[in-house]
């Protein structure tokens, strides 16, 4: 459903409305102790083994993100690289963003579950990433995502709510998300970009190692009420320490995870570990303690040296039993180092366990068993909705506006073209779903065209349908949308089905009455579309039943001309009626009661608007716009166009967005205090006249139709 709704919405809508939301989820995958319980594995596999490259130690909160993981990557998948980069990582790095309180604090349980979920994102997004990207934006990695986290996890003043379990958990990603990108960028790039964090992370244990030989030796004003202790290292600083959380610490940087930490670095790093890690000796001492202890808990005969940066343990699949072979290259994380490349083994689920034997929490477990999941680098599928040119100075701009912000936006950024009509375009009407969109033309077609986004903006759509079946002009298109059917007019009534192009039912005027000259359908749920002709009498018919539903007068005994312009009300309870002379009537669609008749323009009333909330919105060729209360007799907004007339408009919330046949775009608010803004049309954007316009709500785009028959699509 969220994958299908993705690409049903576009770009601007999905990253929005949909990828913040799921974004917003993640972290909650993670909140609370049992979602940092790690997974039991259902197979025994080494730490340090062919399918254990760069994963990570699979935790609850990994299987309960994996449906949220798949449909951000699947909105990744559908909209390029741009997604992850100018989306995913920036929300990454608001997760991990030091509080704005710099006094020592614990974590709440949300920042604790963020900084989990914005590391396993981070591993996901650095594989999907292609090789230009991922350099360009590693600094960006670097100091606003790697480091962040190391300062929350290597702290010894902040606490975790979820103790000793969250700060593992933590740690054991950070691992891998480290390791990842010392696989992708090689050791040169390594020593030239991460130097610092991965320094930080080792610093840690020599820090603990410290305090445990001086029995934090406080300092003189480590006292003080109120004040945390301060404690001296080696680097001649002193640092404050909360007594409270060395237990924790040291529950996580143990011997154990001393090992998990230097034997892939120093098998990744080579030399280089040597320079920019200064106590790599001493994490390398605590590695071996660790082998020890599992080699004389085990029983094992078998002779393994502590790891170091040149000679590692290496694992032979091919073996058989649990018995180990040296061959003589240097093991990373399972792969084997070949003069300056490292060689990863095709096979990722070895059979067997390796010569350090099974290790319990460390195995292959639910998530990230699977190739995919173990890949160093994957491409991201080039789609045809893919953000590019237009598209994508546009989604960028769009994902950064707020999600309270109501105000229609005009930037004059052409997205798409519609050519096809031979025609002016009359009349253009979004469907509801606001993924096709009608237009009829003098041509004396129907179009019905698709608004995916496609290119960089200066590609050219195709319809999807074109109907045939008008005589004459086509000046009124619209939907019925409880049986999502079409209603066009060219002087009769055509109701005709968009899937299949099929005339359902034909309203032809008598030659008593004259020809139609207004059309307008009535919202759902009714499936009424009303009519008036050219004596003023205005007609509802079923679009379910044959034969006339109701028939009004609506001259009154008045000569009021020609009515312009129909208008029904959201409740479907009212319609009003715009004249030639100017004049309006509102009528009860229930009871046929004329409400109200006003004069309410000096000119021919061109269009009429009903909105939520009893509000009339008209305009008129005397140049004005006006919005009025249905039974209020003076108008609560007035507005007057310049040079000329305002000849179409639509609403979006409390703002109308006005066109004229000056290509001049105009948003004015119905609300206090009143405001106008007017832009005009550059003809790089939009050629021709202006003669129809219709908005997008949700997307918040325009249709522009021209007296060239093309239609575009801007925002």
């Amino acid at each position: 459903m969220v994958r299908w709704l993705s690409a049903k919405l576009g770009p601007t809508v999905a990253s929005r409305h949909v990828a913040r939301n799921l974004l917003r989820l993640l972290t909650s995958c993670y909140v609370g102790p049992t979602r940092q319980q790690f997974m039991v594995s259902s197979s025994e596999n080494p730490p340090l083994s062919a399918s254990n490259i760069y994963q990570k130690r699979p935790v609850l909160g990994d299987i309960v993100s994996g449906p949220v993981l798949s449909c951000l990557l699947h909105i990744a998948h559908l909209y390029g690289e741009p997604v992850l980069t100018y989306q995913y990582l920036p929300y990454i790095s608001y997760l991990v963003a030091p509080g704005s309180n710099s006094s020592p604090s614990r974590l709440n349980s949300r920042k604790e579950a963020g900084l989990l979920a914005a590391v396993t994102l981070t591993q996901k997004i650095i594989v999907y990433l292609s090789d230009t990207t991922l350099m360009d934006i590693l600094p960006r990695i670097s100091h606003e995502v790697l480091l962040p986290v190391l300062s929350f996890l290597t702290s010894l003043v902040t606490g975790f709510p979820s103790g000793a379990q969250a700060r593992t958990v933590l740690c054991v990603k950070t691992i891998s998300l480290i390791a990842l990108i010392c696989l992708r960028i090689g050791q040169e790039m390594v020593q030239q970009h991460l130097s610092e964090p991965v320094a930080t992370f080792f610093q840690v244990f020599s820090q603990l190692h410290e305090l445990q030989q001086q029995d934090l030796q406080l300092g003189p004003e480590g006292c003080d009420e109120g004040q945390l202790p301060e404690a001296a290292f080696s680097d001649g600083r002193w640092r404050p320490v909360d007594p409270s959380l060395l237990d924790e610490l040291q529950k996580v940087f143990t011997l154990e995870m001393a090992y998990t930490i230097y034997v892939p670095f120093s098998c990744l790093l080579g030399d280089i570990i040597r320079k920019i890690v200064p106590n790599h000796e001493l994490v390398g001492e605590l590695a071996g303690l660790y082998l020890e202890s599992i080699n004389s808990s085990s029983h094992n005969t078998a002779s393994v040296e502590p790891a170091m940066p040149r000679t590692a343990p290496e694992w032979d699949p091919q073996a058989t039993g649990g018995s180990s072979q040296d061959d003589g290259h240097s093991g990373t994380f399972g792969s084997v180092l070949i003069g300056n490349r490292i060689q990863i083994p095709s096979d990722s689920q070895p059979e067997n366990p390796g010569p350090l034997g099974p290790i319990s929490g460390m195995g292959c477990g639910g998530l990230g068993c699977g190739s995919e999941d173990n890949a160093l680098k994957r491409e991201l599928p080039r789609s045809a909705h893919g953000l590019s040119g237009n598209w994508l100075a546009y989604w960028q701009y769009e994902i950064g506006v707020s999600q309270q912000d109501a105000h229609f936006h005009f930037h004059q950024i052409r997205l798409q073209s519609f050519p096809g009509h031979s025609g002016a375009v009359k009349c253009v009407a979004p469907l509801s779903s606001e993924d096709f969109f009608l237009s009829g033309s003098k041509d004396r077609t129907v179009r019905l065209w698709p608004l995916y986004n496609y290119g960089d903006g200066t590609s050219e759509t195709a319809p999807r349908l074109i109907y045939a079946q008008h005589r004459k002009s086509v000046f009124y298109v619209g939907q019925l949308e409880a049986p999502q059917y079409v209603v066009s007019c060219d002087g009769a009534v055509h109701v005709w089905d968009p899937f299949t192009g099929k005339t359902l039912r034909t309203v032809e005027p008598s030659d008593s009455r004259g020809p139609l000259t207004a059309v307008a359908v009535v919202p759902a749920p009714h499936m009424s579309i009303t009519m008036a002709s050219s004596d003023s009498t205005l007609r509802f018919v079923d679009c379910r039943k044959p034969g006339l539903q109701h028939e009004f007068r609506l001259g009154g005994g008045l000569n009021p001309g020609l009515v312009r312009s129909l208008a029904v009300s959201p409740s479907g309870r009212s319609v009003v009626a715009g004249f030639s002379s100017g004049f309006m009537v509102l009528l009860d669609t229930r009871t046929g009661l004329v409400l109200r008749g006003w004069p309410a323009h000096e000119g021919d009333i061109l269009q009429i608007k009903a909105v939520e909330g009893s509000v009339l919105v008209s305009s008129s060729s005397d140049h004005s716009l006006t919005v009025w209360k249905e039974l209020e007799q003076k108008p609560t907004h007035h507005y007057k166009s310049a040079s000329d007339p305002i000849h179409t408009f639509d609403v979006y919330g409390s703002e109308v967005v006005t066109g004229t046949v000056a290509n001049k775009i105009g948003v004015c608010s119905l609300l206090e205090p009143p405001s106008q803004a007017t832009t005009k049309l550059s003809s790089e954007n939009f050629r021709g006249t202006l003669t129809s316009l219709a908005l997008l709500p949700t997307k918040r785009h325009l249709l522009l139709g021209s007296d060239n028959g093309v239609i575009r699509l801007l925002a």
